[in-house]
């Protein structure tokens, strides 16, 4: 099946790469090893293999049959290897038509028709409240560009905008040095580490 890419035509890849692409390989699952480009230029921080891993363990008991959003996918490391261990579908949000052109790439080559590619700004996507028929997600992955200081925007919108079944997970990656956000009530903090700068937080919705 094709890539559904919603909100904007689809963007057609280059017949030639213009400079060199950087990678993250898929930890485990289905997809173990292979391995996702993305463009050099972009502005991409993948989540680190070591910090993946930790997360995924963590969700190890939980992830099959969710329903996933990555809402600034990037390389969309997160979301295929969401998938990849049993995710039922991910939705990948990137407002970078270069990003969009490699998920969708990702898409066709791993025949991962359980994903959704959308071109959309996280922020505008979510200030719409969620539609009656729309599913609510299991899992979502808040990780956006850290100079951008969106976490707080993100997680109100989650939360008021329907977006989060009950019991839901909720991935935040931040700096150290970067204050919480004041979580939703009703957000329990369920698992947190470190890697470096970067300090990372599994939180789970009441």
């Amino acid at each position: 099946m094709g890539t559904r890419i919603l909100g904007y035509p689809a963007p057609q890849m280059a017949t030639t790469r213009s400079a060199p692409a950087h990678e993250v390989r898929i930890i485990a699952g289905v997809w173990r090893g292979r391995r996702l480009r993305f463009p050099q230029a972009a502005a991409i921080r993948p989540t680190p293999d070591r910090v993946r891993e930790t997360l995924f363990n963590w969700l190890a008991p939980h992830i099959r049959g969710t329903h996933v959003l990555d809402l600034f996918a990037g390389s969309g490391a997160l979301g295929f290897e969401a998938c990849s261990r049993g995710a039922a579908t991910a939705t990948l949000l990137d407002a970078d038509p270069r990003c969009i052109a490699a998920l969708q790439e990702h898409v066709e080559r791993l025949q991962a028709s359980q994903v959704q590619v959308i071109r959309a700004d996280a922020l505008a996507w979510l200030a719409r409240p969620r539609a009656a028929d729309a599913r609510a997600f299991d899992l979502v992955f808040v990780d956006p560009p850290f100079a951008a200081g969106l976490w707080q925007s993100v997680v109100t919108r989650l939360e008021s905008g329907g977006w989060l079944a009950p019991g839901a997970f909720i991935y935040v990656e931040l700096p150290l040095r970067e204050p919480l956000p004041q979580w939703p009530e009703g957000w329990q903090s369920w698992r947190t580490g470190k890697a470096g700068e970067v300090g990372y937080h599994l939180l789970r919705r009441a």
